[in-house]
């Protein structure tokens, strides 16, 4: 928690806003979408959801593959409680909404579905927009698929270790990626490069938790020198990478 603390004022010193950014296609990306502030149908929709999940008192065994979690000492958990500490924030899948919304992408894949609330932002962004989810706990897996599927029609879920799941995957390429699972660099690194012969020019990654620790900042470091990577932008509590080569590279750190 100190080190995230630590981060984040550091962060608040380094960060900046739209102005000052020369890149049309980031200055785009943060004027119309990062800073939309236009009210969205879908928002009620997510929020019902989620507030479902913090009134369910079902009760799940859960099989954590990844870092574990922080909050709970047993695997049994009940939905609510788990809701409260990792159903993401409103304002962060407001913005997942909103990008899937602005990019409009295809193929889109999500590693670590937990209890689907990005899920429904993703799949409510675009209902073109082809979404696969995987989760490494079973019962996560089908309480989320009987929770969404009459609410979203453009999912399909998957059950396994993400580095069994990932070269089973029939799509050649992906539009969108979000990672989210597993915050360890090690890890976070596999799963990238498994990942990186699927991404085209202007395919989208999202890494969740780039300052869970230590660890996980190292691994974003290292994406962000990777070179294929043209583009990177650190929100402190997401980190997005491109790949257009048409861009030089450029680090951006901005306040959503």
């Amino acid at each position: 928690m100190m080190y995230q603390i630590i981060s984040y004022i550091k962060f608040l010193f380094t960060s900046t806003n739209q102005h000052g950014i020369h890149s049309p296609f980031v200055y785009d990306l943060i004027t119309k979408c990062f800073y939309d502030k236009s009210k969205k149908e879908s928002y009620s929709k997510l929020k019902d959801y989620k507030n479902s999940l913090l009134k369910s008192n079902h009760t799940i065994d859960v099989t954590d593959l990844g870092e574990g979690s922080k909050t709970f000492n047993t695997n049994s958990r009940v939905i609510k409680n788990i809701a409260k500490t990792s159903a993401s924030l409103n304002k962060s899948m407001n913005l997942m909404y909103r990008l899937i919304a602005y990019f409009k992408p295809k193929q889109v894949l999500e590693l670590g579905t937990s209890l689907g609330v990005a899920t429904y932002a993703m799949a409510l962004g675009n209902d073109n927009s082809k979404i696969t989810t995987v989760e490494g706990c079973p019962n996560t897996s089908n309480f989320t698929n009987n929770q969404l599927e009459n609410r979203a029609n453009n999912i399909t879920y998957k059950n396994g270790h993400f580095k069994t799941v990932i070269p089973k995957l029939p799509q050649n390429e992906f539009d969108f990626i979000f990672f989210d699972g597993h915050h360890n660099k090690k890890a976070t690194l596999e799963y990238f490069k498994m990942l990186l012969p699927k991404a085209n020019n202007d395919s989208i990654f999202i890494f969740d938790d780039i300052y869970w620790s230590k660890d996980m900042t190292e691994a974003w470091n290292e994406i962000k020198a990777h070179p294929k990577v043209t583009v990177t932008i650190d929100t402190f509590f997401w980190g997005f990478v491109f790949f257009r080569k048409e861009q030089q590279k450029e680090h951006f750190k901005i306040r959503v």
